[in-house]
């Protein structure tokens, strides 16, 4: 018998959370390399809450899970009225991701590795376990099951994250296990294959931009990331992923959907902040966090002194990073009267190189560089003043969305999805909710940030004013709802039916329409 309401399955290499009834090891399920995984989290935890029918597949990340456990027992996150007789949470099981302490999301040969054996678990075991009607996949390491997505005829809709993409070789391929024989056809190669024989060991397929050839329907996370990504004039994409981002435009077949902070980010109810506090309350809350942020991270105790957070993957290859150890130096110097404090929570190839400049520097009572970890992470919101986002081209900015909503105000590069939640700061105008540079280099970060102290220095009743602006404002305008209104009539769209019962709730959505 046809199930009526069809069954979604969300592939992802990391999850920050979930919900508590996906399963009985839900809550101790948390590996997070970057913003992908508070994205994943926002749209499972949302679909979830509104009845769909949604299973997760993401790698046994075993130690990390362990690790993790330990750090987060405390962070209610949200709490579910009955656990599911069946799981949502598969699994992928392989010695090679049991071990690893940390997560690594870049292109280096032991994470390629990595992405094909978690890619041959799914096809091979979680989804004839599963059997989804829809699948949808996040990221350059799911990037070859639309492809065979499309021998099965299951649509599957792929979300562009960032622009990494390994060049692989089928034979490379089907030495981790993947029968790519079966969907070789519908990837995109370096050059025009020829025949399969021909293309197995000769001819490179460059995984993201099969991911978007292949798949159903291509989603992207900010209109202005999108426009950068096809504008002529910028070569932020490569060609061939430019030509197949352009194609899957032209064919009706790209959809923008506006992510979103997930609803337990709200300094009113965050239980991981020291004291909770609203828009007519952050002064006082902001007090009590900032200290006991400090006293966490062994920080010069003064809440007087402006904090800033940097709350994104510490990466040798992003630019933004570099320009961080540029300025770093500069601004510590710029406002040692003020005390200027700096918290990096976050992880990364180049997490060492920003911990030896701060022990050059003999800055460790103003600098503190932590590995992820829920709490820290959410009392950092809680107890800065600043969030820090010098980042190049950002897919998605969600720390910019997080941080307004506690009052933590952005400084970041005009460009991407940061351009279009941050407007610089017009207090005469009481607009602007951030701090913007258009140049990007270490003098356009240094500007916003003497900016952003400018702001800083203003009496603080001319402040409160301006941050409980933002906070309120920032309270209504990023909530998940219209993310999974987005999403729920998107996957209706493709399959022609509805995804939950209570579908009068969204009234503004569009009818159900089938996408060819």
């Amino acid at each position: 018998m046809e199930r009526y309401y069809p069954r979604i399955l969300i592939v992802t290499p990391e999850v920050t959370f979930l919900p508590q009834g996906m399963g009985p090891t839900s809550r101790s399920i948390f590996a997070r390399a970057g913003g992908l995984g508070d994205i994943c989290a926002t749209q499972i935890h949302a679909l979830y809450e509104h009845g769909a029918d949604v299973h997760l597949a993401m790698p046994n990340y075993r130690n990390v899970f362990k690790i993790n456990a330990k750090h987060t027992p405390f962070v209610d996150i949200h709490s579910r009225r009955s656990t599911l007789q069946e799981s949502r949470v598969h699994l992928a099981q392989d010695r090679s991701f049991y071990y690893h302490s940390k997560l690594f999301m870049n292109t280096e040969w032991r994470n390629v590795r990595v992405a094909l054996t978690f890619q041959r678990e799914v096809i091979n075991r979680i989804i004839p376990e599963v059997q989804p009607d829809l699948i949808h996949c996040y990221g350059w390491m799911t990037g070859l099951i639309p492809a065979m997505a499309r021998q099965y005829d299951i649509p599957c809709v792929f979300t562009l994250y960032n622009l990494d993409s390994p060049k692989l070789l089928l034979s490379t391929i089907e030495e981790e296990g993947v029968d790519a024989a079966s969907f070789w056809q519908d990837c995109y190669y370096v050059r025009m294959p020829c025949n399969y024989e021909e293309t197995r060991s000769t001819n490179p397929l460059d995984v993201l931009t099969s991911a978007i050839f292949s798949a159903h329907v291509t989603t992207v996370l900010s209109q202005t990331y999108l426009d950068s990504l096809i504008h002529e004039n910028n070569n932020h994409a490569e060609p061939m992923l430019k030509v197949e981002i352009q194609n899957k435009m032209r064919t009706g077949k790209l959809s923008t959907l506006t992510a979103a902070p997930d609803s337990s980010f709200d300094p009113r109810t965050d239980r991981a902040l020291m004291r909770l506090y609203g828009p007519d309350s952050y002064y006082a809350g902001k007090l009590f966090n900032k200290l006991y942020l400090q006293e966490m991270l062994n920080l010069r105790l003064d809440s007087t002194v402006p904090v800033c957070f940097w709350p994104t993957r510490l990466e040798s290859s992003r630019a933004g990073c570099r320009i961080m150890s540029d300025v770093l130096p500069p601004i510590l110097a710029r406002y040692r009267d003020q005390g200027l404090q700096i918290v990096f929570i976050s992880e990364g190839d180049y997490q060492e190189d920003i911990r030896r400049l701060v022990n050059h520097l003999q800055a460790s009572d103003r600098v503190a560089v932590c590995d992820f970890d829920a709490q820290r992470y959410r009392l950092a919101y809680g107890g800065s003043d600043f969030v820090m986002m010098p980042m190049h081209l950002d897919p998605c900015a969600l720390p910019c969305k997080i941080g307004q909503r506690y009052g933590a105000l952005p400084i970041g590069h005009d460009a991407g999805a940061i351009h279009d939640c941050v407007e610089h700061l017009d207090a005469d105008g009481n607009r602007g909710n951030g701090f913007l540079f258009k140049e990007f280099d270490a003098n356009g970060f240094l500007w916003a940030i003497d900016q952003a102290m400018e702001f800083y220095n203003q009496t603080d009743a001319f402040k409160s004013k301006q941050i409980q602006r933002i906070m309120t404002e920032s309270m209504i305008r990023f909530v998940p709802d219209e993310m999974v209104k987005q999403t729920i009539t998107l996957y209706e769209g493709i399959l022609g039916r509805p995804l939950v019962q209570m579908r009068d709730e969204f009234e503004s959505a569009e009818p159900v329409q089938q996408i060819a």
